[in-house]
């Protein structure tokens, strides 16, 4: 089921950095985060950090993207996520940005 968001609201889009920490490796973060991108059309990525948190660049509709930041406040049920820091992609972020949405490797 894909998730249908206003377009043209004049609201550009969105391009956020995420950094989410707590009780979120091991318990399926990156596999849900990932489904809720391509449900609500976000492109971007993910990843685990080796700290133990989860990293993700993301970019789509502003309130496509508003959407899944407020998911990932919480996550998938096993998740405890304690924070979740984000702020807007810089321009070399977003120049490494493609189409859909990826599972990166850890760093």
């Amino acid at each position: 089921m894909t998730m249908q968001f206003p377009h043209g609201s004049g609201r550009p889009p969105a391009a956020v950095h995420l950094s989410i920490h707590g009780l979120v490796q091991g318990v399926g973060f990156r596999d849900a985060l990932s489904l809720r991108a391509l449900e609500y059309g976000v492109d971007g990525w993910v990843r685990n950090r080796r700290d133990g948190s989860v990293e993700a660049l993301i970019q789509g509709e502003a309130d496509a993207v508003e959407a899944l930041i407020r998911w990932a406040r919480h996550g998938p049920p096993a998740a405890r996520v304690q924070r979740l820091d984000s702020r807007p992609a810089n321009p070399d972020e977003v120049a490494t940005l493609r189409a859909g949405f990826h599972r990166m490797p850890t760093a």
